[in-house]
């Protein structure tokens, strides 16, 4: 089996460029995942693992090839491993992994879908939070609309603690998904101050897509002209803003309250 106990190795510094640039990621088409539930989980999902990296003081090379999946095993030290390790927490195991297309074109959804929809959203911590929400509602898809952030940051692998891998999610433009959703008469519900009504007096029961913006600035014109109807959580506070992923959840239960489950 293949040791590496240098931080200077080339591979590990190209390892650490995955870790930190976005760009790096996008090149090789690969990404890290660090931890024995996130790779299990990806491994699910139907992500093909290419390589497996480990500490055996930590992870046991019984352990770690019970995850392999006849991908490479390579062992590493603890400088190694700290190297590359994102998490305080340690398990000992990281994984490179094949980047999915996130193409709308890709998405298979239900005969009556329930989608959540993020346009634009920044915060790593905030689409961890919302793959979360969406896992637990057994959502069909989660819909990044004008992405801000590489979805393969580890910050959100890290943040979602594995949901990345859970959901079915694409990308694409606000222009691209509405067409999407009208092509397939999915009713789309914007949360936004705007011309709203409050979200309770809605039916989700049909083929839905709930929509939030930003806390900053919330969502484009374009989605509030194209609106089945735009909703609004009533407040009853000083501010008239809550956390998206809040906000979302808030939406995503009342429909599936609706649905019956």
């Amino acid at each position: 089996m293949k040791q590496i106990t240098s931080i200077q190795n080339p591979f590990i510094k190209s390892l650490v460029l995955l870790q930190e640039k976005a760009k790096a990621r996008k090149q090789s088409g690969t990404f890290l995942i660090e931890g024995k539930r996130e790779i299990s989980l990806a491994l699910k999902g139907g992500y093909e693992i290419e390589t497996i990296l480990f500490l055996p003081e930590v992870c046991s090379e019984t352990e770690t090839r019970k995850l392999s999946n006849n991908a490479e095993l390579i062992e590493i030290n603890k400088d190694v491993y700290q190297k590359l390790a994102y998490r305080d927490t340690t398990e000992g195991i990281l994984a490179i992994a094949k980047a999915k297309s996130m193409q709308l074109s890709d998405l298979q959804l239900s005969e009556n879908p329930l989608i959540i929809i993020a346009e634009a959203p920044e915060k790593p911590g905030n689409i961890g939070a919302l793959l979360r929400t969406a896992d637990a509602a057994n959502l069909d898809a989660v819909i990044i609309a004008n992405p801000k952030s590489d979805l393969y940051n580890p910050n959100v692998v890290r943040s979602s603690v594995g949901c990345l891998f859970t959901n079915q999610i694409a990308t694409g433009t606000t222009t691209e998904i509405i067409a999407f959703l009208k092509e397939r008469n999915i009713n789309f519900y914007c949360a936004t101050l705007q011309n709203s009504t409050s979200y309770h007096t809605q039916d989700y029961t049909s083929p839905t897509a709930l929509v939030v913006g930003t806390e900053a600035t919330g969502l484009t014109q374009e989605w509030r002209d194209a609106a089945t109807q735009n909703i609004i959580i009533p407040m009853q506070g000083e501010i008239d803003s809550m956390n998206v992923s809040v906000a979302a959840a808030i939406l995503i239960f009342e429909a599936k309250r609706q649905r019956g489950f």
